[in-house]
């Protein structure tokens, strides 16, 4: 490890995790991986992070994991990539582990994520940003990285080291000062793909090829996006479908993180995705149908489904 790099904290170790915990152990950074997944947690310290390139060729990057944020003590910069619904818990976590000077970044989907860790850390305390960089797991510490995406910033006077070690990295990052902008242009695309790729089982590109599936991606796109324009809300993009449609076609193959979850049988992020947009739809008073079905669809799924591997047209989606 080079020892001019400070230690960095990682809280979760799903795809996304793994796939930034990889890049920077891949420059010398020393990561350790908090979290309470068993199987994640044991592979990684058994073989650390292996990255499937898309050659097919495979490499491994040493990790440090723990279970017990005292282990932690004094963290300076941590990044937060667990799902919206364990945000509070490793909020929570991090009070115990984060110096005072310390710095959080959330790059997870959904709403309210950033609120809860401020109010339990200070908003001195976290940054925000989203990301169109895809990952697909594997198995538990295997990752294969799926598009060619962005980190998307927010301005805060503490991000500066953790933005560079994202750029050393090979992360490429761009720094959006409308914070509110930059959530809900992900909020728009995490509405539209990842309830449906859930619903139908299918990778992010097959949205695109049933015209039917495609269609409704498009309506819910402008529903999610009337919301936001009624809220007084510009999307950091003009053509809201264009850029939905872009996002599905450079992560085609990649397994969304709902459609992920609900074949692992775990609860899924509906409630901070489509769930809030029906809420923040009612308080402005915008009609939001599609997306409460959605939510409402999902939400029966989570109720049914079991960590099972599903064959579509010869192709297995894997259990990530």
């Amino acid at each position: 490890m080079n020892n001019n790099f400070p230690n960095l904290l990682i809280a979760g170790t799903g795809a996304m995790a793994c796939m930034f915990s990889a890049g920077f152990a891949a420059i010398g950074v020393e990561v350790t991986h908090l979290g309470t997944w068993d199987e994640g947690l044991e592979a990684l310290q058994r073989r650390g992070v292996c990255i499937v390139e898309p050659t097919g060729i495979e490499r491994s990057y040493q990790v440090r994991i723990t279970r017990d944020p005292q282990t932690c003590l004094g963290t300076r910069l941590a990044l937060v990539l667990v799902k919206s619904w364990q945000t509070e818990r490793v909020a929570h976590q991090l009070i115990n582990c984060l110096h005072p000077q310390g710095l959080v970044l959330t790059l997870q989907n959904g709403l309210g994520n950033d609120t809860v860790l401020a109010d339990a850390l200070g908003p001195e305390r976290v940054a925000f940003g989203v990301t169109t960089t895809g990952a697909t797991l594997l198995a538990p510490g295997r990752v294969k990285p799926v598009g060619d995406g962005t980190i998307m910033l927010g301005n805060h006077p503490r991000l500066r080291p953790l933005k560079d070690l994202m750029q050393m990295a090979g992360f490429r990052i761009e720094t959006v000062l409308d914070t509110t902008s930059l959530l809900w242009g992900k909020l728009v695309i995490n509405s539209a793909i990842n309830p449906l790729t859930a619903l139908l089982k299918v990778y992010n590109g097959e949205l695109l090829e049933r015209p039917e599936a495609r269609d409704l991606m498009a309506q819910i796109t402008l529903e999610t996006a009337a919301v936001a324009k009624r809220r007084a809300i510009t999307l950091p993009y003009e053509n809201p479908v264009k850029v939905v449609e872009g996002v599905a076609q450079r992560t085609a193959k990649n397994c969304s993180s709902m459609l992920s979850d609900i074949l692992r049988g775990r609860p899924t992020e509906i409630d901070a995705i489509n769930g809030a947009v029906v809420h923040l739809g009612e308080e402005v008073g915008i009609p939001t149908p599609i997306n409460r079905i959605l939510w409402q669809l999902v939400r029966a799924l989570e109720r049914s489904s079991t960590a099972v591997e599903v064959n579509m047209n010869s192709m297995v989606v894997p259990i990530c």
